[in-house]
């Protein structure tokens, strides 16, 4: 054994000696890589330009976790192995110089744009993302939409895209923490079990675990809420984890599953079996990249679980390149047009998406894809000069490069970008709040000829607009998205015994603060039986803000149909947004399918309805402003008419509602067309009263304008 022994060091030795040449040879800098980054970029502007081939542009995002996933935990692997040590400071300093001063140029531009094209209200919402972005937090603020359905209908912010950037700065800030956690373990367990394990391995079982933690959670989240698990940072971890453990493989194991050709072997002839291996890899990797653009959709369970097939191709594509044979696909990926596009990647990144919010609002129209392709493309020139100007400059810098001034230079580029915001937010302009006696709201559209051009006071107050929905709205009466059953609300005279109930979802507890004042005048009851985004049709719809089958809505829409059952109630009054997306088989509809089917749902459920005895009535839908009137207002208070839009615009969509209630003669249908608009206009502002909160959902403070109205269109139930 002895002898053996003696006879297996040389060898042993040998191979030693081979893998630190390995590790010598393997580049710090990866061509290829630079051309992958010019993929990902290409796949998001091809999507945010809305070429209607590649649905799924979007995984160009991923890719750009796992490249950066590999490069950081590349960086931080070859200090920590070096030196024995990883210098906080210093590795956050490198990613303040590289990263800080180009993202706080492009954020900068973004408030400019913002103060030249868009109203004070949407001044004041870039001037909140500003901040997040600034301070690397706009993924969080993009989840926090992602469940408000309120904010489902608000503009795109031009900093929305910061999102990304802004996982990847989280992960910048642990990941370093972990390595050194790693590190003194290494440090201290020089004995015991984890005495066997060199740093490689136990960063990749630590990197591992946190992977699988957060892909597990991203499956969850995903079939869940589907717009949070979008940008959450837990749920992406596992992507940028990905690229890590790429990075902790040894030089070794790459040799031996990807071999170079042989000392001698003649430059550019056929492929080694490395080679081929290496360019098989490749291609498959680069081609699951591409079947995931072209195939995705914002209908696709993201990131979990398809997230793995862009992102396991992504790290097919890395790890191709890994060894040190060469291949085809690593050659085009390394040609200079596609490393010079990566290289700009950042800076493209950054100014693409303002480009395309802000250009059609500088030319007042919608732009075609066509030209929007030549938008995206054209954010290239802004790219490369703040490449060239500010990128580069600031990282090569001399006099920045000790880390105290790197560090300095990064805080310097926040606080700045913070303080803009603030200026943006205090100095948008806003006007007085109307006084009761001000706020005539639908009086005024009977007595006056022509609809308000101008005002000097307004109510509610455009930045509050939002917020405008009404008491019983605000006492949580319209069941949360994950809710399966409304509270006990009752309002009017709770001890009557003449009930109604108002059934639906945000389009019928809308009428809440108007018909909560005709109950009470008439001694009634009122029982709200509501839920955000569920219609009272018998149907499945799917939810855009959970990226789901809404499950929840049909378990709720049974419990209510029980309790209305329960209460035996004089009158009932049912309304719902009209535009639901209608799911069958598991597959959405398309729009005239989904509201034929809508339609056929809503007669089921008023015959339903009729069979309890009770007085049926439905709320027909109201108009859908094309574009966000708070917003509009706040900058058009001397020219309102700039913010009205005519009937055909604002009834644009299939009437499923009044035409469900023209099945049935014993059913009464309350039509708000006439409070709503006049001549074939509909006003955004009546009476110095703005009426509509977000989206199609009238404010609180227009519909008790409507009391009078609304009084005289319910019958005596008594």
């Amino acid at each position: 054994m002895r002898i053996e022994r003696e006879q297996q060091e040389p060898a042993r030795q040998e191979g030693v000696r081979q893998d630190a040449q390995d590790e010598r040879r393997r580049p710090a800098f990866r061509p290829d890589v630079e051309g992958l980054r010019a993929v990902a970029l290409g796949l998001v502007l091809l999507y945010h330009a809305g070429v209607p081939w590649f649905p799924g542009g979007y995984v160009g995002v991923d890719v750009f976790f796992v490249v950066s996933g590999f490069l950081i935990t590349g960086l931080l692997l070859r200090e920590a192995e070096r030196h024995g040590k990883v210098s906080l400071l210093r590795f956050y300093g490198r990613r303040a110089r590289r990263l800080l001063p180009a993202a706080a140029v492009v954020v900068l531009a973004v408030c400019l744009a913002a103060w030249q094209w868009m109203p004070p209200l949407e001044r004041r919402n870039v001037a909140a993302d500003a901040a997040g972005a600034a301070l690397y937090v706009t993924n969080w603020q993009q989840a926090g939409r992602a469940v408000d359905y309120s904010a489902a209908d608000a503009e795109a912010s031009p900093l929305q895209h910061y999102w990304s950037l802004a996982v990847e700065e989280q992960f910048y800030l642990a990941w370093p923490l972990l390595v050194l956690a790693v590190l003194w373990t290494f440090r201290t367990a020089r004995r015991g079990p984890l005495a066997r394990f060199g740093l490689r391995a136990r960063l990749a079982v630590a990197l591992g675990a946190l992977a699988a933690v957060s892909f597990v959670h991203a499956m969850r989240l995903s079939a869940e809420e589907g717009g949070v698990a979008y940008f959450s940072t837990f749920t992406r971890g596992w992507e940028l984890a990905v690229g890590g453990l790429l990075a902790l493989v040894p030089a070794a194991a790459w040799r031996r599953a990807l071999p170079a050709p042989r000392p001698g072997a003649p430059a550019g002839g056929a492929l080694t079996a490395g080679g081929l291996a290496a360019a098989g890899l490749a291609a498959a990797g680069l081609a699951a990249v591409a079947y995931a653009g072209l195939r995705f959709d914002d209908a696709t369970r993201f990131p979990g679980p398809w997230g793995l097939l862009p992102v396991l191709g992504t790290a097919a594509v890395i790890a191709a390149g890994c060894g040190l044979a060469a291949h085809p696909v690593g050659r085009l990926l390394s040609v200079p047009p596609l490393r010079y596009a990566g290289r700009i990647s950042y800076s493209w990144y950054l100014w693409h998406w303002p480009a395309v919010v802000f250009v059609p609002l500088a030319l007042d129209r919608e732009v075609p894809v066509r030209w929007m392709l030549v938008v995206v493309a054209a954010a290239a020139l802004p790219a490369a000069l703040t490449h060239r100007l500010v990128e580069e400059p600031v990282r090569r810098a001399r006099v920045l490069l000790p880390t105290p001034r790197a560090l300095g230079v990064g805080a310097a580029c926040t606080a700045v970008t913070v303080l803009v915001a603030a200026g943006s937010w205090i100095s948008a302009p806003t006007i007085a709040l109307a006084s009761a006696d001000q706020a005539r709201g639908a009086a005024a559209l009977t007595d006056e000829e022509q609809p308000q051009k101008s005002a000097k006071a307004l109510r509610p107050l455009p930045e509050k607009a939002t917020e405008d929905r009404g008491k019983v709205h605000d006492d949580g009466c319209l069941a949360g998205q994950q809710e399966t059953e409304s509270g006990d609300c009752a309002y009017g005279n709770t001890g009557g015994t003449d009930t109604v109930v108002l059934f639906g979802d945000s389009h019928a507890i809308q009428y809440a603060p108007a018909l909560e004042k005709v109950t009470e005048r008439r001694g009634l009851r009122l029982v709200t039986l509501t839920k955000s985004a569920c219609t009272p049709a018998q149907v499945t719809v799917f939810n855009n803000q959970l990226q789901r089958t809404y499950t929840e809505c049909d378990e709720w829409r049974d419990h209510a149909l029980e309790r209305i059952e329960a209460e035996s109630p004089d009158l009932i009054i049912t309304g719902t947004q009209d535009v639901k997306t209608v799911v069958e088989d598991g597959k959405r509809l398309s729009g005239k399918e989904s509201a034929k089917a809508h339609q056929k749902g809503y007669e089921e459920t008023m015959d339903d309805l009729l069979d309890t005895g009770a007085t049926v009535l439905t709320l027909a839908d109201n108009p859908y402003p094309p574009e966000d009137i708070p917003s509009c207002v706040s900058g058009a208070v001397r020219d309102l008419e700039d913010c009205a839009f005519s009937e055909a615009d604002g009834y644009g969509y299939e009437p499923v509602s009044a035409r469900a209630n023209a099945k049935f003669d014993e059913v009464g249908l309350i039509d708000p067309k006439p409070v709503m608009c006049k001549d074939g206009t509909c006003p955004a502002v009546i009476g110095n009263v703005i009426v509509y909160r977000n989206g199609a959902h009238i404010t609180a403070s227009y519909m008790e304008t409507l009391t009078d109205w609304l009084d005289g269109q319910l019958p005596r139930v008594t």
